[in-house]
């Protein structure tokens, strides 16, 4: 991993400095015993995980990942390797398995928020909230719903939708677990340079039920880096080469802009994996063809343009 630094030593030793005040500020503040690390085994978490034993040296936190079944084999295997050795490593599944889920509760498409104006719209109809969405005031333009999906708020449209997936395979089960094991406060791993919802994240907030402290918001991909080469923390075999992910999560995702990218990666590398994306996304990866958005076209040689992507 190559490491450029626009910053000194000593400010991000300063960042470092600061996020430990932090953390020890906020976990003594409301106990230990109250707090779990939501553990997804990428690089974010996987560096949180670090930074909170030396904050808390000798620390009882459970870090809990969720198996979804459709995570990346080598983060799973990853995360399982540690539970090896660190017995604060919790592996739980959820009680629905995805598929079934996804025919249930509805597909994600395009983003959370395009899938959850197709969900208001499937189960309610033409609504005031869509038509905002599709006619959003001028200074809102940007975050209106696209020409090229305008089409789906319409009977031609018959792929069931929903933003559920999510929270259904993972926050629901973690919500769970953390409420049958008193543990209301999470630990979660965003950083102030997220783009997209994340990127609104506070520090410290109130949820129902509990916390969700966020101790990385403060920092960047920058710290993160000079972190992880300071104190050689070993992370997924996914962000070496050859395969030199930036961000893992759940493989083949419709949300992913990269989505042809990503499979064409896995293509090469883990084609295994790259056959149950199209098992379990299906149907969306096929409305995603036939218009020509964020995969190929049938037919479509590599590096081809559709009109979808200008």
């Amino acid at each position: 991993m190559v490491f450029m630094s626009k910053r000194s030593n000593a400010e991000n030793d300063f960042l470092t400095f600061d996020r430990i005040t932090k953390i020890k500020s906020i976990v003594n503040r409301h106990g230990e015993d109250t707090f779990y690390l939501s553990f997804s085994g990428g690089k974010d978490s996987t560096v949180l995980h670090y930074l909170i034993d030396k904050a808390l040296p000798g620390n009882k936190i459970p870090r809990v990942y969720m198996n979804t079944g459709i995570e990346m084999k080598a983060v799973y295997n990853f995360v399982d390797e540690l539970s090896k050795t660190d017995e604060r490593i919790v592996i739980v599944k959820p009680k629905v398995p995805i598929k079934q889920m996804l025919e249930r509760d509805g597909y994600p498409f395009k983003s959370k928020e395009h899938s959850m104006y197709l969900s208001i719209y499937q189960n309610s109809g033409h609504t005031k909230t869509i038509d905002r969405y599709l006619n959003p005031a001028e200074e809102r333009s940007s975050f209106g719903c696209p020409k090229n999906l305008r089409y789906q708020f319409s009977e031609e449209f018959r792929l069931k939708c929903s933003k559920k997936c999510c929270y259904k395979m993972k926050e629901k089960p973690l919500t769970d677990w953390a409420r049958d094991n008193n543990r209301p406060n999470a630990i979660i791993g965003i950083l102030g340079d997220e783009k997209g919802e994340r990127n609104s994240a506070k520090c410290l907030s109130q949820v129902r039920g509990g916390l969700h402290f966020q101790p990385l918001v403060a920092v960047d991909h920058e710290w993160e880096d000079y972190f992880i080469e300071k104190e050689g923390i070993k992370l997924c075999c996914l962000y070496y080469p050859p395969y030199n992910y930036v961000r893992t999560g759940c493989k083949g995702c419709p949300y992913n802009i990269d989505l042809q990218e990503s499979l064409d990666i896995m293509s090469m590398y883990f084609p295994n994996e790259r056959k149950q994306c199209e098992m379990i996304w299906g149907p969306v990866y096929e409305e995603y063809r036939r218009i020509g958005y964020r995969l190929k076209r049938k037919g479509q040689m590599k590096g081809q343009i559709s009109i979808f992507d200008v």
